[in-house]
């Protein structure tokens, strides 16, 4: 009997449409029943038709590229076999291509000509044109396309591929991603067209909060090669030149934060020559991020009239997109849309939470603006040139009827591929699951931001905090190494990390300024070595950990150097000389710190914001004992990378000094009793997360941690960098019950209270809708939706083994409490789908989970019963 064969054949690159590589691309596939990860495999390949000779390889996880380097645009197949007995079948072929290569370019960079003195959120999208004939039957056709700037690509007025802006948000002066459509279906004999539509996007486009304009270059510019193949074995390459044109029609505004402006009664005015090789642009690369997309489209909900008049939009769910409009009334109508997170008490719209605010400076209203003016026909507004957050819309166009039926939303993130579902028995906690949910993919738009809407900023510290939650969502593997270039990309000369990547305002440049003098916080910095680490944890992705090897290094060093050289006021003020181990404390430098824990009440009942209150006080704040912590961590796992990549003098001394800074931290910020300095609930919960209480101490320090929650009325008083490990570290410690009472708590600051106030995704601040419906903050930031990897490593009780890689091995451990009954959830893992349920019944409990091949489980009841499982299905009841 034939055993089952190899399946789910993939490469470690994006794409869209179809998988395209770099050179080397990694091989992966599925393990079938009764194969194990240590098995051997041979792999067969066809380059462009031609054999390559079958080579033996062991494993199945991110294979090597056995064969010669790809080149250009060369078409692959391949399969593969196990080797073991009884003798499987061949799996299925999987087909991929190269890309192609920068060498092999031989399109110019093409420019627009622009009127002088447009600035962001005032200038056109551009249309830049080719013509070619095509003579005889094409076989084959690929466009291939890279802008600085977002760019759409049509071949006779059709559009090439179903990505959305494209080529993406990076670190344009270091890389820029090509994509790669197959337009054979639009090509036509004889003349034929092929337009790029082109705008600012991330490149010279508004970033940030006070809506500064990206520094990457001032001049847009676009590569676009059509190769064509005939039947008759010729071939022809269409490519951006000097006889290309440019000129300006319909999209007359066009900005990826403040929004378009389309008017459908414009024709494009007079076309002139392109600019050529008049931007200096990097070597166009290959994404392994899967392709920003529209991946689902919501109806309104419900439609009203505002008090003055416009309709009010509500989609039921806060998300990244745009509406797509059907009925744009008679010729000449203008429809305004303005998108927002929230409505206020008379029903309309409201902006004003999202403005940017600084006391140093003055305030920048927010704004997300499409308009559109109708031409009459039965055109669609889409306007594909910005992105928005938002759940309402509200749609201004004087006395004109709108047809509800014509408008809905359009969901646009990065097309992740699912990995883990969770559902248990308890409404509330599946609803703050989904809810956390959708915070994520609205901040997933090609990199991870703070928010779609007031900053759309890639901040390290929120991606650290939430990467470990994300990867039990989605496959997060190929997005999260495209936003690890940028932020390698980013590093400033002397080895700090940029705040967020791509940065578009270029702290590496301008050392000078405000945004450079606050770069290098721990907790921020640290994602250069916690979410790699991550991606080899959850992956076995060593390739990850090597890439960036030398950007952890030169980051841990530089930290390393500050806690050598430089002391915080405070200190100096109480000595001069320092005591030895302060060499190894981090206090010297600008730290965020907890950030955005609970806020104070002051004695008329409002919020006190210690950072608008009194700035300077929270900047020079000394916020040690935060950084010191993260020094350890990332000083221990640096030596953890070291190891797995066979680096063992660094493993050695990275070992040893995370032992030297791990001992600082006890001398300066633990007493006896397990106390620490600051005695707050973040402080604990980092200690016992990280492993900075000895043994022990780790008793009593998680008491006082439960004596502070209890004191709060059992609230939680963690901020941004501890919240995500505050109920692990409960239920680890013996406090479930205390977890779960915290989880569940409805009263602010909660996360029932968020969605007893409507929330559909989470806030950035506890209080982001207040008692009086005010809108305060962000309404979709993700950071503290990490509450929900806690339902899947603890109330399902599905994690990995310690010491386990890509999930060969992990634990079934449901920690019961809060009156749950059951709950089940799946995991895509690189070894298979594993699932996990269980349910109280009759005062037994069931479990039952279905163990991949390739891994095996163990089960462990809450009363300290353990099972080992194999592959396959495991279940048993026992009395509780």
């Amino acid at each position: 009997m034939t055993a089952p064969a190899p399946y789910d054949l993939s490469i470690d690159s994006g794409g869209d449409g179809f998988p395209v590589s770099a050179s080397t691309p990694r091989l992966s596939w599925r393990l079938p029943a009764g194969w194990s990860s240590g098995d051997e495999f041979e792999l067969e390949a066809r380059i462009d038709d031609s054999r390559q000779a079958t080579v033996e390889v062991q494993g199945h996880r991110l294979i090597e590229w056995p064969w010669r380097p790809l080149r250009s645009t060369e078409r692959v197949q391949w399969r593969v076999i196990g080797r073991a007995e009884p003798v499987a079948g061949w799996s299925p072929w999987h087909a991929f291509e190269a890309g192609l290569f920068d060498d092999d370019w031989s399109a110019r960079w093409i420019s627009p000509v622009e009127q002088e003195g447009l600035v962001p959120a005032t200038r056109p999208a551009y249309r830049l044109r080719g013509t070619f004939t095509a003579e005889g039957t094409v076989t084959r056709a690929r466009v291939y396309a890279t802008a600085l700037g977002v760019y759409e690509a049509f071949v006779n007025e059709v559009r090439a591929g179903t990505a959305e802006l494209s080529p993406g948000a990076t670190s344009y002066d270091r890389t820029v991603y090509a994509q790669a459509s197959d337009v054979r279906s639009a090509i036509r004999q004889g003349e034929n067209t092929v337009d790029m539509v082109l705008s600012d996007g991330w490149y010279r486009g508004q970033v940030g909060a006070f809506r500064e304009p990206a520094g990457w270059g001032s001049v847009l510019g676009a590569r676009l090669e059509l190769h064509l193949d005939y039947a008759d074995g010729t071939n022809q390459v269409v490519r951006t030149d000097v006889t290309w044109t440019s000129s300006v029609g319909p999209i007359t505004r066009a900005d990826l934060m403040d929004g378009q402006t389309t008017d459908l009664t414009a024709a494009y005015d007079s076309e002139r020559p392109v600019l050529v090789d008049a931007v200096e642009a990097p070597p166009v690369g290959w994404s392994p991020a899967p392709p920003v997309r529209r991946v689902a489209e919501l109806p309104a909900v419900s439609l009203t009239r505002s008090p003055g008049g416009a309709w009010i939009a509500d989609f039921g769910q806060n998300a990244s997109g745009w509406l797509r409009l059907a009925d744009l009334g008679p010729a000449g109508t203008r429809t305004v849309i303005d998108y927002g997170e929230h409505l206020d008490p008379h029903g309309d719209l409201t902006l004003t939470h999202l403005d940017g605010f600084n006391p140093q400076r003055p305030r920048v209203p927010f704004r997300q603006r499409d308009e559109v003016v109708s031409s009459g026909g039965d055109q669609v507004f889409e306007p594909r040139h910005t992105v928005h957050g938002f759940r309402y819309a509200r749609i201004d166009r004087g006395d004109v009827p709108l047809d509800p039926a014509s408008l809905s939303m359009q969901v646009v993130h990065t097309d992740f591929a699912p990995a883990g579902a969770f559902e248990s028995s308890n409404d509330d906690l599946n609803r703050l699951h989904e809810v956390a949910r959708w915070s994520f993919l609205g901040n997933a738009v090609d990199v991870p931001t703070d928010c779609p809407t007031r900053e759309r900023l890639g901040w390290t510290g929120d991606y650290q905090v939430f990467a470990p939650t994300a990867a039990r969502l989605y496959d997060i593997s190929g997005f999260s190494r495209k936003w690890l270039q940028s932020v390698r990309d980013d590093q400033l000369p002397d080895g700090r990390i940029a705040n967020f990547s791509p940065d578009g305002r270029r702290s590496k440049v301008d050392l000078a300024s405000q945004t450079a003098m606050m770069t290098g916080s721990a907790g921020w910095g640290d994602a250069i070595v916690a979410v790699p680490w991550l991606l080899y944890e959850t992956y076995g992705d060593t390739r990850a950990l090597a890439e960036n090897w030398d950007a952890m290094v030169r980051w841990v060093e530089w930290a390393a150097g500050i806690a050598r050289s430089a002391r915080h006021p405070s200190r100096v003020e109480q000595s001069a000389e320092p005591a030895p181990h302060e060499q190894y404390l981090w206090d010297g430098s600008f730290h965020w710190g907890e950030w955005l824990e609970p806020k104070q009440r002051a004695d008329d009942g409002s919020l006190i914001d210690p950072v608008q209150s009194n700035p300077m006080a929270w900047f020079m704040a000394d916020k040690g004992e935060v950084a010191t912590a993260y020094l350890y961590r990332s000083t221990s796992t640096l030596a953890e990378i070291a190891r797995v990549l066979g680096r063992p003098d660094d493993a050695t001394r990275y070992l040893e000094l995370a032992a030297h800074v791990r001992e600082a931290w006890r001398t300066e910020y633990l007493d006896d009793h397990g106390r620490t300095t600051s005695d707050t609930q973040a402080g604990y919960v980092r200690a016992l997360s990280f492993g900075l209480i000895p043994d022990d101490l780790r008793p009593a320090s998680a008491a006082r941690l439960v004596e502070l929650i209890r004191a709060a009325g059992m609230h939680l008083g963690t901020g941004f960098l501890s919240t995500a490990d505050l109920l692990p570290v409960l239920a680890d410690h013996g406090y479930a019950d205390v977890a779960y009472d915290v989880l569940l708590q409805r009263t602010s600051p909660s996360w029932l209270g968020m969605l007893d106030r409507g929330a559909t995704t989470i806030w950035e601040d506890w209080d982001g809708v207040d008692a009086d419906g005010t809108a305060h903050e962000s309404l979709n930031h993700y950071s503290k939706g990490a509450v929900i990897r806690f339902l899947h490593t603890h109330t399902l009780g599905l994690r990995q083994e310690p010491d386990s890689i890509a999930w060969e091995s992990f634990v079934v451990a449901p920690v019961l409490g809060a009156s749950l009954t059951w709950a089940s959830g799946t995991f895509e893992s690189p070894q298979g789908t594993i699932a996990a349920s269980w349910r109280l019944d009759d005062a037994e409990l069931e479990i039952t989970v279905d163990v991949p091949p390739g891994s095996t489980a163990r089960v462990v009841f809450p009363d300290g019963t353990e099972r080992m499982a194999q592959p396959g299905r495991f279940s048993e009841r026992r009395p509780m």
